[in-house]
C-alpha cells in the first residue's frame, strides 16, 4: 500500500511518515557539523534525532514497512556510535566546569592526568563516529529512508484513523514502564501500601553499588515513553502534556544520578584505581551530588507509585480527542 502524500494527516500511516520525516531531517541537518567537530551541540541534536527516529520506528512498527537498512536495529547501531562520543563530551564538560576548580592542589595533578586520558579516548570516539558516518551502513540507512519517505509503504494497519489506534500504541509502552522493577527500589510496603523509604546517604550508595543499573534502565524506559507520547500531544488535553513534562523531569533527575555513577566509574578506570584513593575530594562530591539527586527523585517517585495517578494516566490515553478541541479539553491531572 502506498501513501498519498497530499491527504490530510488523519491515519496511522500519515502520522508515522510525519514523525519519521521530522526526525530524519533533524538528524541529517547536523551531519556536516558533526563531521567537522565544530560544535558539541550538533552532535547532541543528531544523537537525539536518531533516538527519536528509533522510537518512532518502534512505536509505529505494526503499521510500517521500512526497508531493512532503516529499521530499528540499524538506527540503534548508528546511534550508539554517536552516543559514545556524546557521553565523553558531557563527561569532560562536567569535570572541567563543575569540579576542576573545587579540588585541592594535591588532587590537581591526578585530575589533569584523567582529563588527558579522557581527551585521548574522546579523539578515538570521534574517529569511530567519522568512520560510522562514512560507512556503508549509514549511507544505506540515509538513502533507503529518504527513498521510503519519497514513496512510503505501509501495512494495512496504517489505514486506520490515528485516534482509533492511539490507545493501543501508547498503553503497552506505559504499562511496560509501570511494571519496571526500578520503581521498587528504595521503597517499603506495609499492609499492601507502597511508599518511598527514607534512605540515608550510605544506604543510597549501597543501593547504587548493587542495583544502580536497574535505575539506569528505568531512565531509558522513561525516555522511550516520553518520546513516544510527545508525538501525540495534539490529540490530548492539558493533563496529557503535564504527564509528558513529568516524564522529562523524571528522565533528567535519574540522569543526574547516573551521570555521577558514570563519572566515578570512568575516572577509576582511566586512572587505574578506585576513585577515593586517587581523587578523594571528587569522589566525596560525586556521592553528595548523587544523594541530592536521590532526594530530588523522591517526590516524583512517590507520586508515580500512587495508583490514582497511574489510573488517571491510563484513562487519559484511552480517550484521544480531535486536535481542534485538544486545547479546550482535559483537565489537569490530580496530584493527590
Amino acid at each position: 500500500m502506498k501513501s498519498d502524500s497530499n491527504q490530510s494527516a488523519n491515519t496511522v500511516g500519515d502520522w508515522a511518515k510525519i514523525a519519521l520525516e521530522k526526525h530524519f531531517q533533524t538528524t541529517i541537518q547536523y551531519e556536516e557539523d558533526v563531521l567537522s567537530d565544530r560544535d558539541p551541540e550538533a552532535l547532541h541534536q543528531m544523537r537525539v534525532g536518531m533516538r527519536r527516529l528509533r522510537s518512532v520506528a518502534k512505536g509505529f512498527a505494526p503499521a510500517l514497512d521500512l526497508p531493512k537498512a532503516a529499521r530499528q536495529s540499524q538506527i540503534g547501531q548508528i546511534s550508539r556510535s554517536l552516543g559514545s562520543l556524546r557521553d565523553l563530551d558531557v563527561l569532560l564538560e562536567t569535570l572541567e566546569t563543575d569540579y576542576q576548580d573545587t579540588l585541592p592542589d594535591g588532587e590537581q595533578e591526578e585530575f589533569k592526568r584523567a582529563l588527558t586520558l579522557l581527551k585521548f579516548e574522546r579523539n578515538q570516539a570521534f574517529d569511530a563516529v567519522r568512520e560510522t558516518l562514512n560507512s556503508e551502513i549509514y549511507l544505506s540507512f540515509k538513502n533507503s529512508l529518504a527513498e521510503w519517505l519519497n514513496s512510503p509503504s505501509f501495512g494495512q494497519m496504517a489505514l486506520l484513523p490515528i485516534q482509533h489506534i492511539l490507545p493501543d500504541l501508547l498503553l503497552p509502552a506505559v504499562s511496560e514502564l509501570f511494571l519496571h522493577p526500578g520503581w521498587l527500589l528504595g521503597i517499603k510496603t506495609k499492609k499492601g501500601k507502597v511508599k518511598s523509604d527514607n534512605l540515608t546517604e550510605t544506604e543510597v550508595q549501597e543501593l547504587f553499588a548493587h542495583q544502580g543499573e536497574t535505575l539506569h534502565d528505568l531512565r531509558k524506559q522513561v525516555k522511550r515513553v516520553r518520546y513516544q507520547m510527545s508525538l501525540f500531544t495534539k490529540f490530548y488535553g492539558e493533563a496529557y502534556s503535564e504527564y509528558v513534562e513529568d516524564l522529562k523531569e523524571i528522565q533528567e533527575v535519574l540522569g543526574k544520578m547516573q551521570d555521577s555513577v558514570v563519572l566515578a566509574e570512568t575516572l577509576s578506570r582511566v586512572l587505574g584505581s578506585a576513585l577515593p584513593e586517587t581523587l578523594p575530594t571528587l569522589a566525596e562530591k560525586l556521592l553528595e551530588n548523587r544523594y541530592l539527586s536521590w532526594l530530588e527523585w523522591q517526590p516524583l517517585h512517590q507520586q508515580y507509585l500512587k495508583p490514582q495517578i497511574r489510573d488517571h494516566l491510563r484513562l487519559e490515553l484511552l480517550y484521544p480527542i480531535p486536535s481542534s478541541k485538544s486545547k479546550k479539553a482535559g483537565g489537569k491531572k490530580k496530584k493527590s
